[in-house]
């Protein structure tokens, strides 16, 4: 990524009133009227319906379960002050399985159905794959909130964007060095077998590679395997960091599995913290973990530099200072990932009032409003940390957090630069026609 001018593809109010003349008459005659987009935001009360589209079921389950409350949070909020162009906000939820042709019939719904102004929440990245598609065929705009390379490469289209958490690749763009450095030069990887896990496994090695060290084993596990035992003889003996990262209803089976292998004898461990998202760090048989590192998305306990505004987003969400539900202290939430959801929504809020928007027709506005954005700061809209987003790959940047497991909690070691996450451009989707 290189960092963008911003007047390179400005939405100036000169700009959407030239665009929204094209389409009607009436606003021509009443471009140069003071308050006309109060006036046209008056036109309609009827709420803005944004299609989430959740993983209620399948293996993305726990995510799902937790970005639905981080989503409603983020919501109540903006409706709390004053909607979206003076219009409530309404979320039209459909499960998706977590399953790629599923997904599509659900983005396809939310078009044809649903009449749904855009589409939101995908995390897993084959079902974002799988979607996407039809996202780009009905012209709906697709904001996914996934982790996958697959926005940023440009393999998919100008409707679907990824504003609101960064991709694997840049993730392990700051890991590679951190892991060479501090932990050892041979690596051993474990990781699903689908698109996220092959961005782990490409990407890493890359980045570790170009770190001065070697990757000497790949061990793809299907992301629906319940037992892990026989997968870890695969790890040769030169192994000194083992790097993990793992997904599904199994992951604690996977972790536990993990250290009865290894005993005390086991190498350094860096894991990407999908290996626990929504298990408590202290379960038993997970002791082996005291001292192994773990990437987070956003550190799922409050740390000695917590800001305010990750103060004010875990009382939104209803989380507390470990990570956990505040009316369940076992309910533990996907806290490095689900914070997505509210950026997201903060960014399409941000995108429709910039583009004055009204309806459907207003999309391709809309697009071109978040596809302008550049620097986003740290704020209550903003609460994992200051981003800054690439129009041109449709994928934000960001600090990532590499935690310490430390007397049974996950304390920051770490933080990285956003400049430490860029990589060189592989697309240009503002070239793209609507």
């Amino acid at each position: 990524m290189r960092r963008q001018d911003s007047s390179a593809n400005p939405v100036t109010r000169r700009r959407l009133l030239k665009t929204l003349g094209a389409g009607t008459g009436a606003i021509v005659a009443g471009s140069t009227i003071p308050g006309l987009f109060r006036y046209a935001q008056a036109q309609s009360s009827e709420p803005i319906k944004i299609g989430f589209q959740v993983h209620r079921t399948g293996i993305g389950a726990a995510y799902g379960r937790w970005y639905d409350r981080t989503t409603q949070a983020a919501v109540k909020r903006i409706n709390d002050a004053g909607g979206i162009n003076g219009r409530p906000v309404e979320i039209i939820a459909e499960d998706d399985g977590t399953d790629p042709k599923r997904g599509a019939e659900v983005v396809e719904k939310f078009a044809t159905q649903s009449n749904c102004d855009v589409a939101f929440g995908t995390l897993f990245s084959h079902v974002v794959i799988g979607s996407a598609p039809r996202a780009g065929e009905l012209k709906i705009p697709y904001f996914v909130v996934s982790e996958g390379h697959h926005v940023a490469s440009g393999m998919l289209n100008r409707y679907t964007l990824q504003p609101g958490i960064t991709d694997v690749k840049s993730q392990v763009e700051a890991m590679g060095p951190f892991v060479a450095a501090n932990l050892g030069k041979k690596v051993a990887m474990i990781f699903p077998d689908f698109a996220f896990g092959h961005d782990h496994r490409d990407y890493f090695t890359a980045a570790f590679e170009k770190s001065g060290g070697q990757v000497n084993a790949h061990i793809a596990i299907p992301p629906t395997e319940t037992s892990f035992t026989k997968y870890f003889p695969k790890i040769p003996q030169d192994t000194e960091v083992l790097y993990h990262v793992m997904v599904g209803p199994a992951v604690l089976t996977f972790v536990k599995e993990l250290g009865e292998f290894f005993g005390s004898s086991r190498p350094e461990l860096f894991g990407f913290i999908d290996s626990l998202e929504a298990v408590d760090i202290s379960s038993p048989g997970l002791e082996f973990l005291e001292g192994t590192y773990f990437w987070e998305g956003n550190p799922r306990y409050a740390q000695d530099n917590q800001t305010s505004h990750d103060m004010n987003y875990r009382q939104a969400v209803g989380v507390d200072a470990n990570g956990a539900s505040v009316s369940d202290a076992k309910d533990v939430s996907t806290y490095a990932h689900m914070f997505g959801c509210w950026e997201t929504l903060n960014i399409i809020k941000a995108g429709m009032e910039a583009a004055g928007y009204q309806g459907p027709q207003d999309r391709a506005k809309l697009i071109e409003a978040v596809e302008a954005m550049t620097e986003l700061p740290l704020s209550d809209d903003h609460p994992q940390g200051a981003k800054i987003f690439n129009g041109k790959t449709h994928q934000v940047f960001g600090h990532q957090y590499i935690t310490r497991v430390t007397e049974g909690k996950l304390v920051l070691a770490h933080t990285t630069s956003i400049e430490d996450t860029f990589y060189p451009d592989e697309a240009d989707y503002t070239s793209q026609p609507f």
